[in-house]
């Protein structure tokens, strides 16, 4: 009996990282009472993380990918996309981002400031001819069928001069809001 508990172990252990994935599912109470869901999904061996934000109409879905050094954002409501470049010195490395979402899990109040304020304006960075080679696989997945938007961080929040922000990222965690520019 205790054989069958180790193999099964040794099974689990490599059935696990021959996938290369790590999924984290967390649970959080939102502002009106309610559950808000986020599944976070890391490749491991394609070197990027999903997350996806579960509530309703502000549903959104985010790549982090190392590989091809892009963050993609899906905003269900707004039907678009957003692509930020990654080379910004606040977006953590995978290994911090994962242990980010471990800490998170076991601290079940931890709250990071961090955030990452995003403009792009809707008539100059409308992407109209688009490289999916460069972009890689996975933003393809989410980005192919709506249209794409480059965006820029922002390092002071006061430089925004934006109408309309909406919020993705790991929420908690590493905030991202997305906002139109109103001086283009």
């Amino acid at each position: 009996m205790q054989m069958a508990h180790v193999v099964c172990l040794v099974l689990a252990i490599f059935g696990t990282q021959s996938h290369g994935y790590d999924v984290y599912n967390i649970i959080n109470p939102n502002n009106n009472g309610g559950n808000l869901q986020e599944t976070v999904t890391v490749d491991n061996e394609n070197n990027f993380a999903i997350i996806n934000i579960h509530a309703g109409s502000c549903s959104s879905t985010t790549v982090f990918d190392y590989k091809h050094r892009y963050i993609a954002s899906r905003v269900l409501s707004r039907r678009a996309c957003y692509i930020l470049d990654m080379k910004h010195k606040a977006i953590p490395a995978l290994e911090q981002l994962k242990r980010y979402i471990y800490e998170r899990k076991a601290l079940k109040n931890m709250y990071s400031d961090k955030y990452i304020w995003v403009k792009y304006s809707p008539l100059q960075s409308l992407i109209t001819h688009v490289d999916w080679f460069l972009f890689g696989s996975p933003i393809k997945q989410l980005c192919s069928h709506v249209p794409l938007y480059k965006g820029e961080v922002v390092e002071k929040t006061h430089d925004i001069r934006a109408k309309a922000c909406t919020k993705t990222g790991f929420l908690g965690i590493l905030g991202i809001s997305i906002c139109a520019a109103t001086d283009a």
